[in-house]
């Protein structure tokens, strides 16, 4: 059976799209071919990048893409992670099934240290749900 493509779409591409290509390399990487972009990539927020090594997946080694129209050929699913990206995201072909993930944008938390990180891992964690929900699917 062949892979399917997934792009993940946000805004900046620096958090929700990264976990959820980190979590979809992780979990379903027998079932999908993943990558991200973003609207205007902002390259990948250190904090996304602790908490997702807080759980054992290592995100350093992705970058922050620019979404380019062009990309939408080469995919079977394109999941927007924010209200941004969706409302951004061209029309897809129509062999191209478009999702979305309502998520907020953990880069925009406030408070102490601890609270904006509690936020990071709030959003990694429905990240991954919706991940392993996907990854039942496709399985």
């Amino acid at each position: 059976m062949a892979k399917k493509k997934v792009l993940f779409l946000c805004t900046g591409n620096s958090c929700r799209s990264q976990m959820a290509e980190g979590f979809a390399r992780r979990l379903g990487g027998e079932l999908m071919e993943v990558c991200s972009a973003g609207i205007a990539p902002v390259g990948i927020n250190p904090r996304a990048v602790q908490v997702m090594e807080e759980v054992g997946v290592d995100i350093t080694g992705q970058s922050s893409t620019a979404f380019v129209p062009e990309m939408l050929q080469n995919v079977d699913l394109v999941i927007t992670l924010c209200g941004d990206a969706r409302e951004s995201c061209p029309a897809v072909p129509g062999r191209v099934e478009k999702r979305h993930w309502s998520l907020p944008d953990p880069a925009r938390a406030e408070g102490s240290s601890a609270e904006v990180l509690a936020a990071f891992r709030s959003v990694r964690d429905a990240v991954k749900k919706y991940v392993e929900e996907l990854v039942a699917e496709l399985g």
